[in-house]
């Protein structure tokens, strides 16, 4: 089936192909503004950078919020658990781009908020409020997931519930759902893409503009597409690294090396032989 399938995208892929080249979309002479330097300085580059920018402040903003809400909702005091539980609730039921919207008249009429930064926070907060709120469900969902033992044996020895949760159970909620937050902050950084409609220069917009001046929004859009999926690669590959050495560091120590010799005194005796007599 993944055999056919991957058979079936390049048929599609290919009359798609051939519809454009029939089009003349795809024409040597629309991928020629690609190779002056002016194109990636003056258009792509710039928006690739407000894109990351972007994201980069609502990644660090959406792990904060979220791993508070996602305490919150762990609290043992009932009001707390309610207001988080809330706000989780209404701002995962609410679209991206219309928390983008209400941030950016919120920050433009309420707050009387002007300059070139005034997209950047609409496109951040609605991002930051948004995702917080599903990284909060994740770290609930993986403390949730973890066996009861954990918070027993923190009470056992005289730590608080909070303390319990913050130095026992966060850590390995965290670790266990590494590679969904991940796939969290993959979704904040194409996310951001929306914040075209609030007027942030990010990479769509700046690739909207060299289309609409070079008359080749086909290619243009392709080259996009090529960077996201960059960015996006090696996003996944820093994921996976992290995620291997949280796991090589959960194994403990290592044996000791061959070639060190042990103190007998301090190794258990072995199954049927008898302890040294003193």
């Amino acid at each position: 089936m993944s055999v056919l399938g991957a058979l079936g995208i390049a048929a599609v892929l290919l009359l798609l192909i051939r519809a454009l080249a029939e089009k003349d979309q795809l024409t040597a002479e629309k991928w020629q503004p690609f190779v002056d330097p002016v194109t990636w300085t003056s258009y792509l580059l710039p928006g690739l950078r407000g894109t990351l920018v972007a994201a980069f402040y609502s990644v660090i903003l959406a792990i904060i919020l979220g791993t508070a809400l996602g305490m919150g909702r762990l609290s043992g005091l009932a009001p707390v658990r309610w207001v988080c539980g809330v706000f989780v609730e209404f701002f995962r039921a609410v679209p991206v781009l219309m928390m983008m919207l209400f941030a950016y008249y919120v920050f433009l009429f309420g707050l009387q908020v002007t300059g070139d930064n005034l997209s950047l926070y609409g496109v951040v907060a609605g991002l930051t409020f948004y995702n917080a709120s599903v990284i909060a469900e994740l770290i609930r969902s993986g403390v949730g997931s973890l066996p009861q033992g954990q918070r027993e044996a923190g009470l056992a020895i005289g730590l608080t519930p909070f303390a319990t949760l913050w130095s026992i159970q966060l850590p390995q909620a965290i670790t266990l759902m590494l590679p969904s937050i991940i796939s969290q902050l993959v979704v904040i950084l194409k996310d951001s893409a929306l914040g075209f409609l609030i007027l942030y220069e990010e990479l769509i917009r700046s690739g909207q503009t060299l289309a609409s001046s070079k008359g080749n929004l086909i290619p243009t859009f392709i080259v996009i597409a090529v960077i996201y999926i960059v960015v996006n690669y090696a996003l996944t590959l820093l994921a996976r690294m992290l995620e291997r050495r949280l796991q090589r560091s959960k194994r403990g120590l290592k044996p000791p090396p061959e070639d060190v010799e042990l103190n007998p005194e301090m190794v258990p005796a072995a199954a049927g032989a008898s302890a040294p007599s003193r």
